[in-house]
């Protein structure tokens, strides 16, 4: 089962000292521990606005990340909180408290703008926290938003911050929450009551006028519509008048606060708990704990050495670093279970074949799940190899314990009859007939054994070919025969070697064609599951370009009811571009994906030694025997 967090106390994820960023591997240790998806909420806002004490309500503790209760920032860098999901089981909450923009203490802005960014990145709830009211003001002082077209691409490129990325953004952005506290006006709009999300889209739409400081309130406006794809706003009265109780908010009785207060507390809870996405990446690879902390070491590598984070680059490390620990995962669940299910020797090779078909489909089943984004199936090509090689490897042992097992019981069986030929017990008159007496005897009891394995006939074979010397000399001196009952015993014994020899024969090509049949079953099926698999992404992707048209759409429309016909209108390009992606996608259902497993069939005849009959399914499409 997947494991959750054990975190009692917040840790700090990304240090800031000297406004150098870092990870923190202490905090990077518990990351990768967690094997389930995580739903990340990430807070940002002027320092000292009450961010804590909200991340604190999300965790529901009243102590955990700093509050503070001075004019000094608190909270440095990004401080994580992993808790158990609350409504999302095998789910965590992964809460991040960032620290206070704009903090006077600071002497490059770059530095909050970065941790801003960082925020963005990692979440898949975003909240924005300012004081008051959501005006020009406000708006200004979130230019950090506006900034992230150059601090983030969605694509790698030689040049960043370019403006093309900016259309991406509300792909894999996280959704948006304002949290407006000690909010003071009347939720109403030309005198009718309005609720806190109209009050948010009244805020943000675009006022006209060509003044630089509306321009500069209008670019906020835009970004936070265009790049984030949902936005919803919550208002909190002040929680309490008495500013010596505020000052120590943390250990302020629940009852004792405004229960105006309460109630909204409790709802913006309850939204984020019920509404918060788990972070996805493209193709809607969902993103665990150990994949976050991957992320998170990307980033920040990526930021101090001088580059813009790009998600493309991200997810091409984090897929790299995956499907390696996927292709180790399923290899070690197919040995394991090999290991537990197949009792040596097996009766016959294909009974080991039948568990190994099992064993192995479970195994590719496994690397599915847990690998995204391999690109020419370079990882499920080598997992398949590391199959292969294991199965020859059972296969060879499973042999090794027919053959000891089978000489261990033609030991015990022979043991009279050589002490017999030792003593001289078959030289006399008639000898001959009771030495064949004995070893019929002897092959009678052998193959009364069960469970000898596929080396049963030719340990057997090997075993009379070593007496065929012996009986000879048997049989020549026995007096009791003539020449000519001589001679017919000699053609007889050939004879019955040259049939063994012809049994055996045929049992070696058809284990042979058993091998054969089981390299083509497990072509078969990883083609299958990749067919699957590639299928899902296809889909997925569909829908988060669905997503992501009708958010386009509405932003146009909002734009044109707005009076900004020319920016209305200059969003056509994006929209027909990717009304041609969406209808590319539908019409082409299979192309694609059987492109991709014909290239597959046909790389991997070579790794499985498939004949070549095989491959010729595979130039004439072997995924249509998935349809």
């Amino acid at each position: 089962m997947a494991s959750g967090p054990t975190m009692l106390v917040p840790q700090c994820l990304v240090e800031n000292k000297n406004e150098q960023l870092s990870v923190n591997r202490k905090a990077l240790k518990i990351l990768y521990k967690i094997s389930q998806p995580v739903v990340v909420v990430a807070i940002a806002g002027l320092y000292r606005t009450g961010k804590s004490y909200l991340m604190n309500r999300l965790a529901r503790e009243n102590i955990g990340f700093p509050l503070g209760s001075t004019v000094q920032s608190e909270t440095k860098g990004i401080w994580m909180w992993c808790v158990p999901h609350p409504s999302k089981p095998n789910h965590t909450l992964v809460l991040l408290d960032t620290e206070g923009l704009g903090d006077v203490e600071k002497s490059d802005p770059k530095n909050d703008s970065w941790i801003f960014a960082l925020a963005v990145l990692l979440s898949s709830c975003f909240v924005y926290n300012s004081m008051s009211t959501i005006n020009n003001d406000a708006l200004e002082q979130l230019h950090y938003v506006t900034e992230l077209t150059e601090l983030i691409r969605a694509k790698s490129s030689p040049n960043p911050g370019r403006v093309e990325d900016a259309p991406e953004f509300a792909n894999f952005f996280p959704d948006f929450i304002w949290a407006v506290r000690d909010f003071t006006l009347e939720l109403k709009l030309h005198g009718h009551p309005i609720s806190e999300d109209e009050y948010l889209e009244n805020a943000l739409k675009l006022i006209p006028g060509e003044n630089p400081k509306v321009k500069n309130s209008n670019k906020s406006r835009e970004c936070i519509r265009h790049f984030f794809p949902k936005q919803k706003c919550f208002v909190f009265d002040r929680p309490k008048y008495e500013k010596e109780f505020l000052a120590h908010i943390e250990y302020v009785l629940e009852n004792q606060l405004d229960p105006k207060f309460q109630e909204q507390s409790n709802n913006f809870c309850s939204y984020v708990f019920t509404h918060a996405r788990t972070k996805t990446l493209r193709e809607g690879v969902r993103v665990t704990g150990n994949r976050l902390g991957t992320l998170v070491v990307t980033y920040v590598d990526a930021i101090n050495s001088g580059a813009v984070p790009c998600l493309e680059n991200a997810v091409t490390t984090l897929a790299q670093r995956e499907n390696s620990a996927a292709v180790q995962k399923a290899a070690d669940h197919y040995k394991e279970q090999m290991t537990q299910r197949v009792w040596f020797p097996t009766d016959t090779l294909q009974a080991l074949l039948d568990v190994h078909a099992d064993c192995e489909r479970e195994a590719v089943a496994v690397f599915m799940e847990h690998s995204f984004k391999d690109e020419n199936q370079e990882f499920q090509k080598k997992l398949m190899e590391i199959i292969k090689n294991k199965k020859e490897d059972f296969i060879l042992h499973n042999e090794k314990a027919s053959v000891d097992y089978c000489q261990a019981i033609l030991n015990r069986l022979s043991e009279a009859l050589m002490e017999n030929i030792a003593a001289g017990t078959f030289n006399v008159p008639g000898g001959h007939k009771l030495y064949l007496e004995a070893k019929k005897r002897i092959e009678r009891q052998y193959w009364q054994v069960s469970r000898k394995g596929g080396k049963a006939n030719e340990v057997l074979q090997n075993f009379l070919q070593s007496q065929a010397a012996i009986e000879n000399s048997i049989l020549q001196s026995d007096k009791a025969l003539t020449k000519g009952e001589r001679a017919i015993a000699v053609e007889r014994a050939k004879k019955e070697a040259a049939e063994k020899e012809e049994e055996l024969l045929r049992q070696k090509q058809k284990e042979q064609q058993q091998q054969m049949e089981a390299q083509e079953r497990s072509l078969k099926e990883n083609i299958a599951q990749l067919k699957y698999k590639l299928e899902r992404e296809r889909d997925n992707s569909l829908r988060e370009m669905e997503r992501l048209l009708d958010h386009k759409l509405k932003m146009q429309k909002d734009m044109l009811t707005e009076g900004f016909r020319k920016t209305s209108e200059k969003m056509n390009a994006e929209i027909i571009h990717l009304r041609k992606e969406i209808e590319a996608t539908r019409n082409d259902k299979t192309p694609w994906i059987s492109r991709t497993l014909d290239r597959l069939a046909i790389e991997a005849t070579s790794i499985l030694s498939v004949p070549a009959k095989v491959v010729g399914l595979g130039l004439k499409g072997l995924s249509s025997l998935f349809k």
